[in-house]
This record gives C-alpha cells, structure tokens and sequence, in this order.
C-alpha cells in the first residue's frame, strides 16, 4: 500500500510538472519577440548612425576601423541599448501577461522562475564582461558579446520553455561569432541577431501557438 501511495505521488508530481511547464510557454507571447526585434533594429539604425555618419564625418575619425570608441559615443551607444532593453522587457511583459491572463495561469509560477534563473546567470555574467571590455578598451567587441552571452542565456533558460527558445538561442550565437571575427560590422550584426533574428522568432511564435486565440 505504502508503494502504491509513493507511485500515486510520484504521478500526481508529473502530472504538476508538466502543467507548469505547459502554463511556462503558454504565457510566452510571439508579439513580443516581433516589438522587441522592431526596437532593436530602430536602435541598430541609430548606433549606425551615430558610430559611421556623426562621428565620422563631425569628427573625422573612422572608430570602426581602428577601434579608437570615445567614451561620449560608448555612453551613447549603451543608452541606447538600454532603451531598447527597457522597450523590449516592458512590451515582452505587456504581451506575455495578457497571455497569462487569457490562459487563467500564473504569470510566475516555479517553472518560469527556473527558467529566469537560467536565463539571468549567463546575461549578468556577459553584463560583466561587457564592462570589463570597455574597461580595457575593447568596445569594439560589444556587439559580438552580446549576441554570444544573450545566446547562451536563451540556450541554458529553454529546458523550462518552448523548444524554440532553443533555436533562437544558437542562431544568436553563430551570429556573435560570425560579429566577433567580422568586427567593422558588428552593428550590422546586432541587428542581425536582435532586430531581424527576433521578428522572425515572434512571428512564428504567434502563428504556431497564438494566433488561434489572440484577436488583434
């Protein structure tokens, strides 16, 4: 009886992981991926700008091809990148919580709080190497770190999310990789990864398990 009431356990504990795991990718929205991948390519478009138009021919310096970043366009080039940070997490969250809500779930719930622990442990890390890049002078190599760190992140967090994070995750990888060999154009990459590589992530996302139920 004992070994009976332990397996009855053990299935009610499966059965509970499994829900949460359904309630974690449930809540995931493909519109958000689509405003954040937009942002992204507004803020690559201006770090273009400013990086090849403004200080190359206001100051007469080419910093792409000798990697001389003046400290006022690496401050403006991570104000912008936080802004579309901002941008992406608060439409990622105004997206993902409408889901919750329309699915009768938990917004957080064990599942999505595993997966946010896997998710922070390798963009704090990459966080940190950033700073120390810039720290040594080493700017020119921010793009690819960020595609890469980012990558891994999507890659350790997608064992308690939709298999797709997984694919999104490599692909920011290779793309970091391809930045950090093909430097002069490592904006034109980051907006590869997080502009282009984003939008076509959401707009599968929201036609494979969204668009059935959401009324835009």
């Amino acid at each position: 009886m004992s070994s009976d009431n332990q397996k009855h356990l053990e299935n009610l504990t499966e059965i509970r992981s499994i829900m949460e795991r359904s309630s974690g990718f449930l809540s995931l929205s493909g519109l958000g991926g689509i405003f954040a991948g937009t942002f992204a390519l507004f803020g690559a478009a201006f770090a273009w700008w400013l990086v090849n138009i403004y200080h190359n021919f206001e100051r007469k310096t080419f910093i792409i091809q000798s990697g001389d970043f003046s400290i006022e366009i690496v401050i403006a080039l991570l104000a912008d990148a936080l802004i579309v940070l901002l941008l992406a997490i608060t439409f990622g969250y105004i997206f993902t919580h409408r889901n919750a809500k329309k699915h009768g779930i938990k917004l957080l719930n064990k599942t999505a709080e595993r997966m946010l622990i896997n998710l922070f442990i390798p963009l704090i890390t990459g966080g940190l190497f950033i700073i120390v890049l810039i720290w040594h002078g080493a700017a020119f190599i921010i793009a690819a770190a960020t595609l890469i760190f980012y990558g891994l992140a999507l890659i350790n967090a997608s064992k308690y999310t939709l298999s797709d994070i997984r694919y999104l995750g490599i692909s920011q990888v290779i793309i970091g990789l391809i930045a950090a060999v093909d430097i002069e154009n490592g904006i034109i990459y980051w907006g590869i990864g997080f502009g282009i590589m984003h939008i076509i992530y959401g707009t599968i996302m929201y036609y494979k398990y969204e668009k059935s139920t959401n009324k835009i």
